[in-house]
């Protein structure tokens, strides 16, 4: 079986190379991050006499993220990392063989509209109820919400505008009046220059990091037992829409995704039609 050169001296290999190849193809700066420590950390696995890539290398490296518990999806996304370092840096890709695992289907955590309610009047901080009240009213991403400017809330139409989001697309999404009307509060305090919500440096948006523990402070706060992240507003903010009534369609476009597949999630985690539904128990007569 042929093998392929790894670029670099082993272990010590050319980031530089792999960031440029990225760019020049339109990566996001989240993947970037991304596939160039699944490269680092994989090449660090290659025993230290290979100076080769071998189907066997990528093979026992993947089994064993699997063995440790690391999501399908994870371990897919480091494949393609692999496949990318092979392709455009080693330029030799093709005679290595790739296993993918069979992606999970998993559904997306939810919260009802009285624990969204619970959190949001749970926060009294102005900047941190704004954050949180635009990321649920708009089903953002959290990346997405620390990069917004002033500039993308579109007043007149009552619509907010998602600059390079995943996939490197815009996309336009709800603006709610209340959710305006917090903003407006939180500009008139904060006069936010660059970014609408810059971090401890004006010239720097707030980190996803900063915005995650703010959530969980308040889910905490507000009682709710769930294990939920930031990114549970955005699936809740979907649900919400598809029990009210809203076309799955319109749904896709509000969230940015590219495959109706992913937004059809969804469908299996409203309880709208569920709970119609009467469990054969709840027919019974039962005595004591």
């Amino acid at each position: 079986m042929r093998k392929w050169k790894i670029s670099g001296e082993h272990p010590k290999w050319k980031r530089d190379q792999v960031q440029q190849a990225l760019k020049l193809r339109g990566y996001s700066r989240k993947t970037i991050k991304a596939y160039c420590s699944q490269i680092e950390r994989f090449l660090a696995s290659v025993p230290q006499v290979d100076t080769d890539i071998s189907t066997s290398n990528v093979q026992t490296y993947c089994l064993s993220l699997l063995e440790r518990g690391v999501s399908h999806s994870s371990v897919n996304q480091t494949i393609s990392a692999i496949r990318f370092y092979c392709k455009h840096v080693l330029h030799n890709p093709t005679e290595i063989q790739y296993i993918r695992p069979k992606n999970q289907t998993k559904l997306p955590n939810v919260m009802s509209e009285k624990e969204v309610a619970q959190l949001l009047k749970s926060v009294t901080n102005l900047k941190h109820k704004t954050l949180l009240y635009l990321t649920y009213s708009a089903g953002l991403r959290v990346g997405e919400v620390v990069r917004l400017r002033y500039s993308d809330l579109d007043i007149e139409r009552q619509t907010l505008i998602v600059r390079q989001g995943k996939g490197q697309k815009d996309r336009r999404t709800l603006l709610s009046n209340l959710a305006w009307e917090i903003v407006q509060k939180y500009i008139a305090a904060y006069r936010p220059n660059r970014w609408l919500f810059p971090g401890q440096s004006s010239d720097r948006h707030l980190t996803e990091r900063s915005v995650q523990k703010v959530f969980e402070e308040a889910r905490q706060r507000a009682g709710i037992v769930k294990k939920v992240s930031i990114h549970a507003l955005r699936h809740s903010f979907a649900t919400h829409l598809l029990e009210n009534g809203t076309d799955l369609r319109y749904i896709q476009e509000l969230l940015g995704h590219t495959s109706a597949k992913t937004t059809q999630r969804y469908t299996h985690v409203s309880t709208k039609n569920i709970q119609r539904i009467q469990s054969p128990l709840d027919r019974m007569e039962m005595g004591d």
